[in-house]
């Protein structure tokens, strides 16, 4: 293809295949191939801004392109080859694309490294993954420094290849050869280009489970998962702006908040630091985003912390929210100012890596709020499934309907309709690095991937999540009780933060955080007293809860989380790690 020849989708639509997959943005599913399609399409077009550092600073398309280009070079300068592991560990930037677009166009394989992993995880992934080089930022040098042995160092920051060290000289100011700069060798680029097979990224992932695995992702599972996803669930146009806040490092991220908006000319701002709201709030107000992606801790803050006081309080909105005539008006009313909150010109705000609350769920529906969930692992690059941003698209309690590409059974389903989700597409891994037991282990005979999750799809197509395989637990009847349904009931109660449902003694234990500060502000007492009255309020919690609840399912015992459970970097809690030894016995073990 000729670089200065505009690359249209309806030329990319026409691509006829062996396999019979219809293209929509890119002509074949490699990122050489990829970058042709956005540098000739999009061209002066600013792909990549950082919030508040300056145009001089925004990247376009035929910019980012270029520096890749000039990358891909440097590395096979010093000797960087295909299936070469190049480890790249820092905050979601323009250099963090640059440098991927760098390893993978060559053959070599990105080992993205979410920045939240300790130093002792890193160096695991580094030693694991037998990386060749690796590109890491100012931020998280400090967690490799001195383990990095004989890696290629690159600075990720400026792209600049360290080739050595000085004790008194920190690693902002270390000299060294720009890689933005070197002279691309096209002819050297042409003779190791990547092809769809070709393995692009080995994922790391810190899962729930605690066991940590590396998936091997093809750069057909990441392409033709974003090119199918283009305008499933919203219609984009160029140059309308995406904010970014997840890490590049996560796949969910990746494909969908970068892949897939570059595909169709989207303009990406970083926030260039962690999303507090002293930083999210005036971001939202200045880029105005039509597009954003969040995990749904985020938003459940913004409902307890805003909406929910207001819907659940003493005042005129509480009554009207209440009575089902008005409920909706009022919904809708404060979903407005919400939407103001966003900018005002929000039409895709996507949720996903864990399950959203359903009461959270539920008001956003009523509010016509556009939110969008989606389903999916990083062993699937990741949707397995989705529904669109429109509120005929959206049904509480379901995710949405399966992505074309995809065929998914129910494995061991039972009464309920309710088994293990089970996929087979070309979107799932090649399988985990260095484990083929547990390769093996994770598909069926015929080919389908295991994905631990148990669904239900109902007439219509659409998928819902009930749980996971191994945290489900047999009541004492053989019942099938989903811990994560109780924690969403228990979620809805006021001041509830969040909650853990474990099996313990033959019953089940409910750790519960309460968010004291809320207590102490509603109930107009001090936060010394309110943890007091939160010690209370577990009784109380216990009973609400129960009364909901079939007997076979009610809950044993409600004990205070002190401590914020800990999480996986995409915010999942770690359930390996529960319950702990508990302090002072069973404070509400009564039985209902």
């Amino acid at each position: 293809m000729g670089r200065n020849k505009a690359l249209t989708e309806r030329e990319c639509r026409r691509t006829k295949r062996p396999d019979g997959m219809r293209m929509k943005t890119v002509r074949g599913y490699s990122f050489p191939d990829f970058m042709d399609a956005i540098a000739s399409r999009y061209g002066r077009r600013i792909c990549y801004r950082v919030f508040r550092t300056g145009e001089e600073n925004d990247i376009s398309y035929s910019q980012l392109v270029w520096y890749a280009r000039s990358a891909s070079s440097y590395l096979l300068s010093i000797g960087i080859q295909k299936g070469d592991r190049v480890a790249i560990i820092g905050e979601s930037s323009p250099q963090w694309m640059v440098m991927y677009l760098a390893v993978v166009s060559i053959g070599a394989v990105a080992v993205p490294v979410l920045p939240d992993f300790s130093s002792r995880d890193m160096l695991a992934i580094l030693s694991d993954s037998g990386a060749k080089a690796v590109a890491v930022n100012v931020k998280n040098y400090p967690k490799i420094e001195g383990e990095t042995g004989d890696l290629a160092v690159v600075r990720l920051d400026d792209l600049v290849h360290v080739p050595s060290f000085a004790d008194d000289t920190p690693f902002t100011a270390l000299p060294g050869f720009p890689l933005r700069t070197h002279r691309i060798d096209d002819k050297a680029l042409l003779s190791c280009r990547a092809g769809e097979n070709d393995t692009a990224s080995i994922i790391y992932t810190s899962g729930t489970t605690g066991a940590s695995k590396g998936v091997m992702l093809t750069h057909m599972n990441i392409l033709r998962c974003a090119d199918l996803a283009t305008d499933m669930y919203v219609h984009l146009k160029k140059g309308e702006k995406v904010l970014s806040i997840l890490p590049m490092a996560h796949v969910y991220e990746f494909t969908i908040g970068q892949v897939l908006p570059l595909m169709k000319g989207l303009e990406i701002t970083f926030l260039g630091r962690q999303p507090a709201v002293s930083i999210l709030l005036p971001a939202l107000s200045e880029v105005r985003p039509h597009v954003m992606l969040s995990v749904p801790l985020l938003i459940e803050k913004v409902y307890r912390s805003a909406v929910a006081p207001v819907l659940k309080g003493n005042g005129r909105i509480a009554r009207l929210a209440a009575n089902p005539l008005t409920r909706g008006f009022v919904h809708r009313t404060i979903g407005h100012k919400l939407m103001k909150t966003f900018g005002h010109r929000l039409r895709f705000f996507g949720i996903g890596g864990a399950p959203l609350d359903a009461e959270v769920e539920a008001f956003l529906h009523s509010a016509h709020f556009p939110y969008a969930i989606g389903y999916g692992l990083t062993e699937t690059s990741p949707l397995i499934a989705g529904c669109g941003s429109r509120h005929r698209d959206q049904k509480p309690g379901f995710i949405g309907r399966i992505v074309p590409d995809d065929t998914v059974i129910l494995l061991d389903s039972n009464d309920e309709g309710v088994g293990e989700i089970a996929v087979k597409g070309p979107n799932v891994m090649q399988g985990y690095y260095k484990r083929p037991e547990l390769t093996a282990e994770s598909f069926t005979d015929d080919g389908f991937f295991r994905t631990g999750d148990l669904g239900f799809i109902d007439r219509h197509g659409r998928l819902a999540i009930r749980g996971r395989v191994k945290t489900m637990i047999l009541g004492p009847g053989g019942e099938n009780i989903y811990p994560e349904s109780i924690e969403s009931l228990i979620n809805s109660e006021d001041f509830v933060e969040e909650s853990l449902v474990v099996p313990d003694s033959g019953g089940l234990l409910a750790l519960v955080k309460i968010d004291i500060a809320l207590m102490a502000d509603r109930m107009k007492i001090s936060v010394q007293e309110a943890q007091k009255e939160a010690e209370k309020y577990m009784a109380t919690l216990r009973k609400r809860v129960n009364s909901q609840l079939a007997a076979f399912s009610k809950v044993s015992s409600f004990e205070l989380q002190e401590k914020p459970f800990e999480r996986t970097p995409t915010q999942k809690i770690k359930r390996f790690l529960y319950p702990k030894k508990r302090k002072g016995g069973d404070k509400e073990g009564k039985k209902d």
